[in-house]
């Protein structure tokens, strides 16, 4: 039998970090991060990451792992997240995965591997620059004669997963989609109970989405982008497409009006939300915990207890 872990997910400013260190503290745990944008260093205010009073003695991993400028892939992810737990496992006591960013969580569960790679080597930069001389739809072309399947799922513009597939092929003799399809075959690597927060009216998580932006704002967001850009972060780079971060750099690097740049960071906010609830939604075995308009945190970790003692963690 998997190892048993918790996680606890759910849309944007729904309670996780609450919740996961409440937990924590009565179940001897430490807390795995499971958010795309809190790995970086330098960038805090924008991605809500955890205050050392917030994070209230307990330990917590996954966050501020690599520097902005760097591009990060949920393989690597999965590859660091996966030995931080096994660590606090190995230590006796419960690793707890909280997040929103759904594709970690799930790749993190699953057990699947990814086909190794690196990023600098010859091969990725010869096909990167076949990309750009030949085009997409001549990649693709090639593409359909060793993995058809792959092919016809992806764009002519999808540069990076074509070079990607490629790869793949030429590195291991294998297509990413028989690799793919034995992945998805491997047993789960842990035995989850998943905690989904969410909001019984949408008013009230859009609500809570604005006031936590209001409060970046008081505590600095402008100021941290700017940081950033006079750094030298690029404002291309993946971490500067971070919902706070791109409105943000827009505005610092246009017109200077970062009061509209607020309020474009609360609408894309809440439409990062609702696709999180809609992917969230897709686990059946989850167990919701429903935020009402006025929050019953009591409540909450009441249920929260209720369902690790019936997990049996």
């Amino acid at each position: 039998m998997p190892p048993k872990i918790l996680v606890i997910t759910g849309p944007t400013a729904s309670g996780k970090t609450w919740l996961a260190v409440e937990l924590a503290k009565k179940r001897n745990g430490e807390v795995v991060s499971a958010d795309s944008m809190q790995i970086y260093r330098r960038m805090d205010i924008g991605t809500a990451k955890p205050t050392t009073e917030e994070m209230g003695g307990v330990p917590h991993h996954m966050i501020d792992v690599v520097d902005p400028e760097e591009d990060f892939s949920v393989a690597r992810y999965v590859d660091m997240a996966a030995r931080r737990v096994e660590d606090v496992l190995a230590r006796g006591k419960l690793p707890i995965l909280a997040g929103g960013t759904g594709l970690y969580v799930d790749s993190l569960l699953s057990g699947r591997t990814f086909a190794a790679f690196d990023e600098d080597s010859a091969l990725r930069g010869q096909l990167e620059e076949r990309f750009r001389a030949r085009g997409g739809a001549a990649m693709l072309e090639d593409l359909s004669k060793v993995d058809p399947d792959s092919a016809a799922r992806l764009h002519p513009n999808d540069g990076k997963r074509i070079v990607r597939a490629l790869e793949v092929w030429l590195t291991t003799g294998k297509t990413i989609t028989t690799h793919n399809r034995e992945t998805k075959a491997l047993p789960p690597r842990y035995n989850a109970l998943t905690l989904t927060l969410d909001f019984a009216r949408r008013e009230d998580m859009w609500e809570r989405i604005d006031r936590r932006v209001d409060r970046m704002m008081a505590d600095g967001l402008t100021e941290e982008v700017r940081r950033l850009l006079d750094s030298g972060v690029p404002k291309t780079c993946t971490a500067m497409q971070a919902i706070g971060y791109k409105e943000m750099a827009a505005a610092l690097l246009g017109d200077g009006d970062t009061a509209a740049a607020a309020e474009e960071i609360k609408l894309r906010s809440r439409q990062y939300a609702k696709r999180q609830r809609t992917w969230f939604r897709r686990n059946q075995e989850a167990k919701p915990l429903i935020w009402g308009p006025v929050p019953n945190f009591a409540g909450v970790l009441q249920a929260s207890t209720a369902f690790l003692e019936e997990f049996g963690i």
